[in-house]
């Protein structure tokens, strides 16, 4: 059966991460990259499929864990009758992409215990068994262009395809054992002494944390939750790029035994802006540059073939496929690698992109002189497109459609572009943009708006919700005191919030394409927090905040989605999009100009006491 979302913690170096569970089985790894072929896939599949387990051979109580403070290093507490000993997971920064380690390091607390390790390896998501050999420092594994070593002073045995040992580890003593990889054709490496990398580890990322500005936070509880947040979004970054995958795992259903499995271990242009406002409230500025740069130069070449998500490295071929021999998590099949969506037409990144832009420009970042050429031809392909239907945000497998949400974000790509000429001097037609920006607002009042319930809708000539709507304000389309805006906003109380927290849309209402159910998406519950903010409730957004905050596991992490009715955490995990829905909430509670107030940018608002006709002639 497989574990609860809930009991796994993930490590990472920047590089790659892993999942490990309560009783100290990493049962996801992919190396050298994150979006690499898993070694250990145990998470969709079964132990034979690939797991690394370090436990106490007796019986031992419900085992602790908790992070190091100010680290992603995980650190998990057995107790036996005979003792105590702790378990430290970590992967230790590394100056050469393709040599990745993972150090675990067994130390005893108390008595004298009895410990057991399991070590299967299967390159290729859990299909190859690779050539083992012993060598004087433990095992050396390969498989085609994959090697690694397993180096431990614990006697190791091999039988029926996996590799074992039994070892007693006493009061003070510590036994580590690492995971080194390399490519075939490099030289294996090996490591120094594991406490010292520990400790460098730990340093670095303390000194790290220490740059973070968390004087808003009161609370510890809200302190140590967005320095959690921070934290993960930092080891998720690809740091050869800057480029931040949306998670470090594949095919965690939405829907338990469902079929809406997908592949997030790539980064999506839609998170860029408020992944930018996360880092630079947050006063990582190194970071948010580091990741307008790989915008830039994953997005750079013809406009015509910007893509919505890339690999790590700015990859543009994401062919998806499945993957027959792997169960999938609780039978939710297919098991999907690579994402199908990659090609799909989604105008709102368009919007997101120019957003990025302007958000990096008018902060310390300051202006990139190379990019507004792109930008400017980008804008050429979207002054057509905008008026083409799409995929949308959620990238759905049915029919195209003419989106709001994606109407909404056109208009603020054009919003930016005249901003850019008006406020930074930049050359261009500001006159023409204007123009068209105003053409797209009167467009949206007066198909995506139904006057009879007073609220936008998901699409043109349709009824449904989408949670989507809720950035309305945030993106500055219209101001948060607008009585359509919070028409909206009880709309999508009353029909799209369940058990307190908020669906992206209801799956019966939308051709989306596929079949099943899902949960509540996290940041949907996140923007809706945001929108009572800017609408004057802000008793409601702390509320709704602190009961997200409540959904995290033990470590502090979210997934994409929660089931209410399941009190279970669904989809990939953990999922960058929750954790800086997480932060960027955080900041719009705390500060009176927070990341929503920032992105609106209310002074150009078109105003709300306009007549709907005119509307989209006001800035």
């Amino acid at each position: 059966m497989s574990k609860p979302i809930e009991d796994y913690g993930f490590i990472g170096n920047m590089l790659s991460g892993a999942l490990v569970a309560q009783d100290g089985s990493m049962d996801w790894l992919c190396l050298p990259r994150f979006d690499s072929d898993a070694c250990f896939a145990a998470l969709l599949g079964t132990r034979e499929h690939g797991y690394w387990r370090i436990s106490p051979v007796s019986e031992v109580a419900q085992p602790r864990r908790r992070y190091l403070p100010h680290t992603p290093i995980l650190e998990t507490t057995f107790e036996t009758e005979d003792g105590t000993v702790t378990l430290a997971d970590f992967m230790p920064l590394s100056d050469d992409p393709e040599k990745v380690d993972v150090i675990r390091l067994v130390r005893g607390v108390s008595g004298r215990v009895s410990m057991r390790m399991d070590f299967v390896l299967r390159f290729g998501y859990g299909r190859t068994i690779p050539w083992v050999r012993r060598r004087d420092y433990g095992i050396h594994a390969v498989a085609g262009p994959d090697a690694v070593e397993l180096v431990t002073r614990v006697p190791l045995y091999s039988k029926d395809m996996r590799t074992t040992a039994e070892f007693e580890v006493r009061e003070g003593e510590v036994v580590p054992f690492t995971l080194a990889y390399h490519p075939l054709h490099r030289e294996p490496h090996f490591v120094g002494d594991t406490q010292m990398r520990l400790e460098h580890t730990a340093d670095w990322w303390r000194d790290w944390v220490r740059i973070c500005q968390l004087s808003d936070f009161e609370s510890p509880v809200w302190k140590d939750a967005v320095e959690r947040s921070l934290i993960t979004l930092k080891a998720l970054s690809y740091q050869p790029s800057g480029a931040i995958v949306a998670a470090p795992t594949t095919s965690l259903p939405e829907e338990r035994g469902g079929f809406r499995n997908w592949d997030y271990r790539y980064c999506w242009i839609r998170d860029a802006t408020l992944t930018l406002y996360a880092f630079m409230n947050a006063g990582y500025f190194d970071e948010a540059g580091a990741f307008r740069k790989w915008l830039l130069r994953a997005a750079a070449g013809a406009p015509g073939q910007m893509q919505i998500m890339y690999g790590v490295g700015g990859e543009r071929r994401l062919t998806e496929i499945e993957l027959p021999w792997l169960p999938g998590y609780e039978n939710s099949r297919p098991v999907r690698i690579g994402n199908g969506a990659y090609d799909q037409i989604q105008i709102d990144v368009f919007g997101e992109l120019m957003d990025a832009l302007h958000t990096a420009r008018k902060s310390q970042l300051g202006p990139n002189q190379d990019a507004w050429w792109f930008q400017q031809t980008m804008l050429s392909r979207l002054e057509g497109l905008w008026r083409e239907p799409d995929k949308g945000i959620w990238e759905v497998r049915g029919g195209s459609k003419h989106f709001v949400h994606s109407k909404v974000m056109a208009w603020v790509a054009f919003d930016r572009a005249v901003k850019a000429v008006e406020q930074s001097g930049l050359p261009g037609p500001a006159a023409r943009w204007r123009a068209i920006r105003d053409e797209i607002h009167q467009e949206v009042m007066a198909r995506g708006y139904d006057r009879s319930r007073n609220t936008f809708v998901q699409h043109y000539e349709g009824a449904a919700l989408d949670a989507s709507l809720l950035l309305m304000a945030e993106v500055g389309f219209l101001p948060p005191e607008d009585r359509r805006f919070r028409g909206t906003v009880e709309a999508i109380e009353r029909e799209l919030v369940e058990d307190g927290l908020v669906l992206r849309y209801r799956p019966e209402e939308t051709e989306d394409g596929l079949p099943g159910e899902e949960g509540t998406f996290l940041v949907c519950s996140f923007w809706l927090a945001d929108a009572y903010t800017m609408i004057g409730r802000p008793h409601d957004a702390e509320a709704l905040f602190e009961y997200l905050l409540s959904l995290r596991n033990d470590l502090g992490l979210l997934a994409e989605e929660y089931h209410p009715r399941l009190q279970r955490q669904l989809g990939n995990c953990p999922q960058a999009f929750s954790h800086i829905g997480l932060i960027n909430t955080a900041y719009n509670l705390r500060r009176v100009s927070g990341p929503a107030q920032q992105r609106a940018d209310l002074r150009d608002c078109p105003r709300a006491d306009r007549p709907a006709a005119r509307e989209a002639s006001v800035e």
